[in-house]
């Protein structure tokens, strides 16, 4: 589809959408468009492929879109983590039947073959025993171990299939020992950091350590180069493992990613809805955000228009309050990203219409003495019981407004910085809508600047009433003190 047939009527929605970037989306004019209909908010770099080089170019791709759409977008690196593969196959694939036998052999150097196939995984042969299960493919293919003999292990298969190279492997059940981080990802966290990226994805967590690891790791990089504000972390909840520690792992992160491909091969199809409903809510619980990932627009890697499946797995992530939806082959490899990012767009607009706000959720948020915390909650609370048309955060960092965007209110959220980067980490949160302001130090003069701009932009009119947070000392972060109900003269 060509820029002068593509629909840029622009989509108003809450939930954040977030696409992977590739071959099929790496054209600025394409991303321009993107980002001008409301349709793109972060964009993924997959760094499981591609060179330091590849993402730094990709990265001013990204930028440059965003400068000549006008608007502000994050950039979230996901990580590789552990590469838990077979290796390379001679031929580029293996038949394998139901009933036969296939060897595994860890120590296999150079191409495999349908006798012997290596693993990128060396350390499979330690993680397993006689009757455990192997999954191949996301589970196209399951194989049982018969048993493990040194770097040999012995399975048979369950079910034919067309096994190629470089695919993954997981255990039914969980358990293997792989660490979140590889030498590799050490590398790609330095180039990720070097290219401005506002997220890391950290794949394949355990646990909270290995956020912290992660942390620490990012800490020193950008004290490196004296970068104040740091790339949020996002916890990929793909492991069984995960799952039994998902609340450390929660407030170890600044958000969660429902990685539902890995996951399904680890717990099984049926139990990932239940889980993602309950991710979902445990992270707005806990104060953080959550992405919901994994074959949300699958068919339209190939076709213009998504499946009736494909919609209601759209709207109902929506619906179970996730702050974004994230596209993955769809746009990086697939035919139509744009189509793909605006019929999600309208997706979650036709959704949230359905959803005046996340009921109960903030019965059940957890109590700080923090003083934003306390300062979001009142505004959400005046503005259900006043006939408000938006809540304004001045913020420095952003913080106020993502903590007023947990209650997941239809009310607009506008979120206004002198700093690029919080607005780019804002491009994240549900609902906030962040615009870059220089305002003045001195308050009244700020709220002047304030209520103009956003008259210019025709959110408010004459006698509108709006709810605006800031701190009583302008330009300070962690500084926000003070509410107030505002009424547009005229």
């Amino acid at each position: 589809m060509t820029a002068t047939q593509r629909d840029l009527n622009r989509i108003r929605h809450n939930t954040k959408i977030v696409a992977t970037l590739g071959p099929g989306s790496n054209d600025v004019a394409l991303l321009r468009d993107m980002i001008l209909i409301g349709a793109l908010n972060v964009v993924r770099f997959n760094f499981s492929h591609g060179t330091p080089e590849f993402h730094e170019n990709n990265a001013k791709i990204v930028r440059e879109a965003a400068r000549q759409a006008g608007r502000e977008v994050a950039i979230m690196a996901d990580l590789q983590g552990p590469k838990i593969r077979v290796s390379k196959l001679a031929g580029g694939s293996i038949q394998v039947n139901a009933g036969e036998a296939l060897l595994f052999d860890a120590a296999l150097e150079g191409e495999g073959t349908r006798e012997r196939v290596g693993l990128d995984y060396r350390e499979l042969p330690n993680d397993v025993r006689a009757g455990d299960v192997l999954l191949l493919d996301d589970g196209l293919l399951t194989v049982t171990v018969q048993k493990v003999e040194g770097s040999e292990i012995h399975t048979v298969a369950n079910n034919s299939h067309v096994l190629k190279s470089n695919k993954g492997i997981n255990k039914q059940g969980g358990g293997l020992s792989a660490g979140a981080f590889t030498e590799k990802d050490f590398r790609d966290l330095k180039t990720a950091i070097g290219i401005g990226c506002d997220y890391l994805a950290v794949s394949f967590v355990k646990n909270a350590e290995d956020m912290k690891i992660a942390r620490d790791a990012v800490a020193a990089e950008c004290d490196k180069i004296c970068q104040k504000i740091r790339p949020g972390l996002v916890a990929k909840i793909e492991r069984i493992e995960a799952i039994e520690n998902l609340d450390d792992i929660i407030e170890a992160s600044d958000g969660i990613m429902v990685a539902r491909g890995d996951l399904a091969v680890e717990v099984g199809n049926a139990a990932v809805p239940a889980l993602q409903k309950r991710m979902i809510r445990r992270a707005r619980e806990m104060r953080r955000f959550s992405i919901t990932a994994t074959q949300m627009m699958e068919s339209m890697i190939e076709n213009p228009v998504p499946t009736r499946a494909e919609v209601s797995d759209v709207a109902n992530a929506v619906l179970d309050g996730t702050d974004a939806v994230m596209c993955s082959a769809e746009t990086a490899v697939g035919k139509y990203p744009f189509e793909t990012v605006r019929q999600m767009a309208l997706i979650c607009a036709a959704a949230e219409k359905e959803q005046d706000l996340l009921v109960g959720v903030s019965d059940t948020m957890e109590e700080t003495r923090r003083i934003d915390h306390a300062i979001a909650s009142a505004a959400v609370h005046i503005a259900r019981h006043t006939n408000a048309k938006a809540i304004v955060a001045l913020t420095e960092s952003g913080t106020t407004a993502f903590q007023v965007s947990r209650y997941g209110i239809q009310i607009p959220i506008y979120a206004l910085t002198p700093s690029q980067q919080a607005q780019r980490r804002m491009a994240m949160y549900r609902g906030v809508r962040p615009l870059k302001l220089a305002t003045s130090v001195e308050h009244d003069k700020a709220f002047d600047e304030v209520e103009a701009l956003l008259l210019e932009r025709e959110v408010l009119k004459v006698g509108d009433q709006y709810i605006i947070t800031s701190g009583t000392h302008m330009r300070e972060s962690g500084g926000t003190n003070s509410l107030q109900v505002m009424t547009v003269a005229a």
